[in-house]
């Protein structure tokens, strides 16, 4: 099953784990799974990631929509049903007008659309809060697969060796 990263599985690689300038392997893979069908972005993602003026935004603007998917007419179709989860929830109305504003929205909509799993640094809301809409609660609702980036690096048995 293809996976679906959210912005800050780019924005933490970078800032931390998997750095450009100390892991380079993270980033390849990355690119060599895209090339096999098996990881992916959305253009709101990407959107997010080139507002940046760092390395992660020219890595980003040196992908296309063969990385980053634009939105189709199946997306576009999910949106309504992620929106109609959203507004039937517990959610105050700055958590609902937050989540149908930024990519989470459109990364749950594609993820629905095309059966991917969801890959995302987010945690289930604590205490069921309503203040904001978290990715995973929103799978959870909907029935996608959601996972975090070191699981999907496991289910996957990536491994980042070091050369002779």
């Amino acid at each position: 099953m293809p996976y679906l990263l959210d912005t800050n599985v780019f924005i933490e690689a970078k800032n931390s784990h998997y750095g450009f300038d100390f892991c380079p392997a993270f980033w390849d893979w990355l690119d060599a799974a895209n090339t096999k069908g098996l990881v992916f972005s959305i253009e709101k993602v990407r959107d997010e990631l080139i507002a940046g003026d760092d390395e992660l935004a020219e890595w980003a603007k040196a992908r296309k929509s063969e990385f980053f998917l634009p939105p189709d007419d199946a997306m576009v179709s999910s949106l309504a049903a992620v929106s109609t989860w959203a507004h039937s929830g517990h959610y105050i109305p700055a958590a609902l007008s937050q989540f149908l504003q930024v990519a989470d929205y459109y990364l749950v909509a594609h993820s629905l659309a095309h059966d991917f799993v969801t890959v995302t640094h987010e945690k289930i809301a604590a205490n069921n809060s309503a203040r904001k809409i978290k990715i995973p609660d929103a799978c959870i609702g909907l029935g996608i697969k959601s996972m975090t980036p070191y699981e999907m690096l496991r289910t996957e048995r990536v491994r980042f060796v070091l050369g002779a």
